[in-house]
């Protein structure tokens, strides 16, 4: 699973291998080097496949309630009103423990390559380094390990709603539109100073945004340019948007991840604290099931800035451009 990512997952009976032609990387990015992730990230990560965990991390089922460009929606499977269900999550525990296992050899590293470091947590080592290709190898599992985790989940949630609704999955059309990284590095070409170059780019809250016609961006969106999807807080909206030629010229084929949030999550439960947060967005019109009150209270929809003002910025900016937005329906969260 570490080598095969979402592949592994279809292979093994979770999903369509139609699902991998609408993934980032086909959903499983070379390099990975299992032998480089730890038997506790393996521990941690083996009773996690398929879960979603806490925090920000959600299934939702949304609403197309405006389009903003019906041809390219049409090639991305979008219309209005039409129901879409968005699953975030990633490499849980797993990854977790990689980037933990790696913190102290990092630091090594940085010593011993003679790297300054403002903060510690930015600890480093060269790409090409031991250490780097160690962590890149190790990386690259866990992003499987993502990959791998969602497909599982997509493919729970269409037996979800055939078991609930009764019919097959021809019938109800649940089609993967697309699923890409975030919070990850990936060796790409690049114009620098009008000179292609293979760059190490990291996207941290960040996600790639190719444009139409790049040879990445996957077959299906290839005259439409890479999916963009930025979901919001789970009381307001998220977007759809496709990747320009703008921003693979200014931002390395780069745009935000998300709207990012105005509060901390300790500042976030202490604003919720007492209020009947279900309550309160079943007056919205939103269903909301979570673990417990905690991470209802962290995920607040004033703990976040409003989406719409960041994907305002990116559309206007010229690096991705809207294409649908979404209203939440019901929110799982973990």
């Amino acid at each position: 699973m570490l080598e095969g990512g979402a592949g592994w997952a279809v292979k093994n009976g979770f999903g369509d291998p139609a699902d991998l032609l609408h993934i980032e990387e086909g959903g499983r990015l070379e390099g990975a080097q299992p032998g480089n992730v730890s038997d506790r990230a393996r521990e941690r990560g083996r009773p996690q496949l398929g879960t979603l965990g806490s925090g920000n991390h959600f299934v939702e089922v949304q609403r197309v309630d405006e389009i903003y460009d019906e041809a390219t929606a049409r090639a991305l499977g979008l219309e209005q009103g039409a129901l879409t269900v968005s699953i975030h999550t990633g490499s849980r525990g797993l990854g977790y423990q990689v980037c933990d296992d790696f913190l102290q050899v990092m630091l090594k590293a940085a010593r011993a390559y003679g790297i300054h470091l403002p903060d510690p947590q930015l600890c480093c080592a060269p790409v090409k380094s031991e250490e780097g290709g160690r962590y890149t190898g190790a990386m690259c599992a866990a992003a499987n390990f993502a990959f791998a985790n969602r497909q599982m989940i997509t493919h729970w949630v269409r037996q979800s709603f055939q078991e609930v609704l009764q019919k097959g999955p021809r019938d109800l059309g649940i089609e993967v539109v697309y699923d890409v990284c975030h919070n990850i590095a990936k060796v790409e070409t690049h114009l620098v100073d009008g000179q292609e170059r293979r760059l190490c780019v990291h996207r941290k809250g960040a996600t790639r945004a190719f444009p139409p016609g790049h040879p990445q961006t996957p077959q299906a969106y290839r005259e439409a340019g890479q999916p963009v999807l930025i979901p919001g807080d789970m009381g307001r909206y998220s977007y759809v948007l496709v990747g320009t030629r703008k921003a693979y010229e200014e931002t390395f084929g780069s745009t935000c991840h998300g709207a990012g949030r105005r509060m901390s999550r300790a500042a976030a439960r202490k604003t919720a604290r007492g209020r009947p947060i279900v309550r309160e967005m079943e007056d919205r019109g939103i269903f909301v099931r979570a673990d417990g009150y905690a991470t209802l209270a962290e995920e607040i929809p004033e703990a976040y800035k409003d989406v719409a003002d960041v994907v305002d910025v990116v559309d206007r900016a010229g690096i991705s451009r809207k294409v649908a937005r979404l209203v939440p329906v019901a929110v799982i969260k973990g």
